[in-house]
């Protein structure tokens, strides 16, 4: 289990930074994880091998079609539950942190039936018309 954790906090780091940085590199991807680089080093060289993530020859990093996919589902829990833990009056960065956890934890089928119980946006949908 710990293996497909770290895996999704890489690609979804790779997605996040990438939405706000033109270039990604492993040393962004540490820095932001808080990991070392050694370890960030092996991990890329297992996501291109999974064909996850493409390394080009100046080291930047992009997603794969396949690796978007998963950093997106991954990416999706974590901004739903966070948004539910923010409603719910729970401190930003704890939240944070707890959707880390829970968005490793919830399969996708459960996911699915709690945001059709409480919406898009994690808050529970009205009752009334």
């Amino acid at each position: 289990m710990e293996i497909r954790n770290s895996r999704e906090d890489y690609l979804e780091a790779i997605l996040v930074m990438a939405q706000k940085a033109p270039q990604v590199r492993s040393v962004d991807v540490a820095e932001h994880l808080g990991y070392s680089k050694a370890s960030v080093s092996r991990a890329m060289a297992q996501l291109v091998e999974a064909g996850l993530v493409h390394m080009d020859r100046s080291k930047l990093l992009t997603l794969t079609e396949q690796g978007l996919q998963e950093a997106c589902r991954v990416y999706e829990k974590h901004r739903f539950f966070e948004e539910m833990l923010l409603s719910a009056g729970v401190e930003e960065h704890a939240a944070a942190e707890e959707a880390c956890r829970i968005e490793h934890a919830i399969s996708d089928e459960a996911f699915r039936a709690i945001k059709a119980t409480y919406g898009e946006d994690g808050l529970p949908k009205s009752d009334t018309p």
